[in-house]
């Protein structure tokens, strides 16, 4: 029986070999067709991690530090930029045992044993998060376009608006294209909507609001070092999944692998984010709470008190909102259309049914999306259901079996696979408790939503923040 029947881990120089003779005839293959995927450096690969990464969630980690205080918030984010590295590897390495692998489907399909059943379950949950991700990203453009037209026309049509925005700017079906996108995503939102922000709440004299009512109606601003007296363990699991969200996004990474010349480079490009992300994902948001403190809110752009400095910083914000929705649909749409053609030169070639079936695809996604960013009731509580949802396996149970099925039968050779192995362990429990008691506040939250006053499904109601 093979190593790779066995699920063994690729230990030896032959594997190894047999693993680049497959990269190297996948890519070959891939260089023949007239549409060419397989094309991106490790430095193009980076740009699009941070670009699909480096979102507007940033800026509701403020409001996550002021429901868990300094302690818990900067030790909850600490530990996911640790877990996301590990885990990442872990996904890594099996992928280039099996280099074939497109998408999380497929990674699903080879970690649970060639299983059918784990392949479309793990297509489900790829076509819901993404979807209802867009739908996020068409409402957060939404929002952006009635905070600077002072809400000149209703909030439908401008969802309607953004949803054309990005269908036209998804029409690339090579991710290598995107990545030139995503260069302009990080430069807009760190380079002017992040940084305006943060100069913006350093120099007013005071935030203009909170969740508990206007300034100084919760008294002068404060930070604290623990949750204040009287928070919840809903509200404070769900500033855990909002932090958890952000950094959980590998449900993307295999298609991005399956698009580089050499995806033995992922590494590279994974350290760039990585670095990347350990100062955006906590340096903003903790400035951000030292002059907002108790009035943060999601997003921070939010709590400003001068209107123009609101707008100046969260206008920025309308390119990675189009980008990110265009690197989620682009995923989706692949995955669907390699289903729908299969192996046929449609698939890569210029062809009119190829192209238009691309379309159809994504014009449906769009649509799915836009009915999906009308009628959920908070998108605050929905990001805590995404990430209580799918970042759980997405983030955790898959790259915990898959280090399983790596080392299986060696797991406690030695102290550092031990140390890994129990490590391994850990990250397992912290799926499922993401899964179980993080589902549990998350649907709390949106029950309390729709207990309340909510905003009905495709409103014209001003959605400015």
């Amino acid at each position: 029986m093979s190593k790779e029947k066995e699920g063994y881990a690729l230990d030896t120089q032959a594997d190894e070999s047999d693993s680049f003779d497959t990269i190297t005839a996948l890519v070959a293959e891939d260089h023949g067709h007239d549409i060419k995927l397989r094309t991106m450096s490790w430095h193009k690969t980076a740009c699009l991690l941070a670009g699909e990464q480096v979102c507007l969630a940033i800026m509701a980690q403020s409001w996550s530090l002021s429901v868990l205080g300094w302690v818990p918030g900067i030790i909850t984010m600490v530990l996911c930029c640790i877990l996301f590295w590990f885990t990442s590897i872990t996904m890594h390495k099996y992928i280039m045992k099996y280099p074939q692998i497109k998408d999380i489907c497929d990674f699903g399909y080879y970690i649970f044993g060639r299983s059918k059943a784990a392949y479309v379950f793990s297509g489900f949950m790829l076509l819901a998060n993404n979807i209802m991700l867009i739908g996020f990203h068409i409402l957060t453009g939404a929002k952006v376009l009635n905070t600077l037209s002072d809400h000149s026309m209703c909030t439908a049509v401008f969802s309607v608006i953004v949803s054309i925005m990005g269908i036209i700017m998804s029409m690339p079906r090579t991710l290598h294209h995107v990545s030139f996108m995503s260069m302009f995503s990080c430069n807009c939102l760190y380079g002017n909507a992040i940084l305006l922000f943060l100069v913006f709440a350093g120099i007013e004299k005071s935030p203009l609001y909170g969740y508990k009512g206007s300034y100084p109606a919760d008294g002068p601003v404060k930070t604290y070092a623990f949750p204040l007296p009287g928070t919840t363990w809903v509200a404070c699991m769900n500033a855990v999944l909002n932090i958890t969200f952000l950094w959980v996004p590998q449900i993307l990474f295999p298609t991005f692998i399956a698009e580089m010349e050499k995806p033995q480079d992922f590494p590279k490009a994974l350290a760039v984010l990585t670095a990347i992300s350990a100062i955006l994902f906590i340096v903003p948001p903790a400035i951000g709470f030292r002059y907002l403190g108790q009035y943060s809110t999601a997003p921070a752009f939010g709590s400003l008190g001068v209107v123009s400095y609101k707008k100046a910083s969260f206008g920025f914000v309308i390119v990675p909102t189009l980008i990110i929705g265009v690197i989620y649909a682009n995923v989706t749409a692949k995955f669907i259309y390699t289903w729908v053609l299969g192996k046929s030169r449609h698939t890569h070639s210029h062809t009119v049914i190829g192209w238009g079936v691309w379309v159809a695809i994504m014009v449906g996604i769009y649509l799915l999306a836009y009915i999906f960013s009308e009628v959920i009731p908070s998108m605050g509580d929905f990001l805590s259901l995404l990430s209580a949802t799918f970042d759980s396996f997405f983030g955790f149970i898959y790259f915990a079996i898959a280090y399983w099925q790596l080392n299986r039968g060696s797991l406690f050779s030695g102290l550092g696979r031990s140390v890994n192995t129990v490590f391994n362990v850990f990250i397992f429990i912290v799926g499922l408790f993401v899964l179980g008691p993080g589902l549990y506040a998350a649907v709390e939250a949106i029950i309390a939503d729709y207990s309340g006053s909510t905003t009905p499904a495709f409103t014209c109601a001003n959605m400015a923040i």
